[in-house]
């Protein structure tokens, strides 16, 4: 009888222990596919973020973010560079979430809840523009239509990703 109740018990503490593998994404996955496209061109966006960092005014210049912050670069001011690298951060903070949701890398917390957040976000920011422009009145016509555009694109591929997924 004890070697039954220690048989049982031995299975109960082994399912705890190793649960199920739950079965996980394919590139076949259409949902994965768009969290993996969503998650890269959010890194490459940070990435843009960061080389204006780099690059200085030109660069500000060159990405639309307003003749403001080019001058405030120039002037050799941390602001630009701190509010830039704050974007970044955030960019490559959603596209680790975008990676963990595709199964790429591991699970990373609220997953479930971050994906739809972060798309709704980014969709928000393309449907918002013509409200936030008044408040950037240095950002040029370029930069609202490319960088809502851009986010329009990133909104869609992770709401996709989480729907069909």
């Amino acid at each position: 009888m004890n070697r039954r109740r220690d048989a049982g018990a031995l299975s109960r503490v082994n399912s705890l222990l190793n649960p199920p593998i739950q079965a996980q994404p394919t590139m076949h996955d259409i949902g994965t596919v768009a969290l993996l496209a969503g998650g890269t061109l959010t890194a490459l966006a940070a990435a843009a973020h960061l080389a204006c960092i780099v690059v200085g005014a030109p660069a500000y210049r060159f990405m639309g973010a307003g003749e403001r912050m080019a001058r405030a670069a120039e002037a050799g001011r941390s602001a630009p560079a701190w509010i830039t690298l704050a974007i970044a951060s955030i960019l490559f903070l959603w596209s680790a979430y975008a990676f963990s949701g595709a199964g790429v890398i591991g699970r990373l917390p609220l997953t479930e809840i971050a994906l739809p957040v972060i798309g709704c976000i980014y969709l928000a920011r393309a449907l918002g523009f013509p409200l936030l422009k008044a408040a950037f009145p240095d950002n040029s016509d370029t930069f609202w239509r490319l960088s809502s555009g851009i986010c329009l694109v990133l909104g869609l591929l992770y709401l996709a990703g989480v729907a069909t997924r």
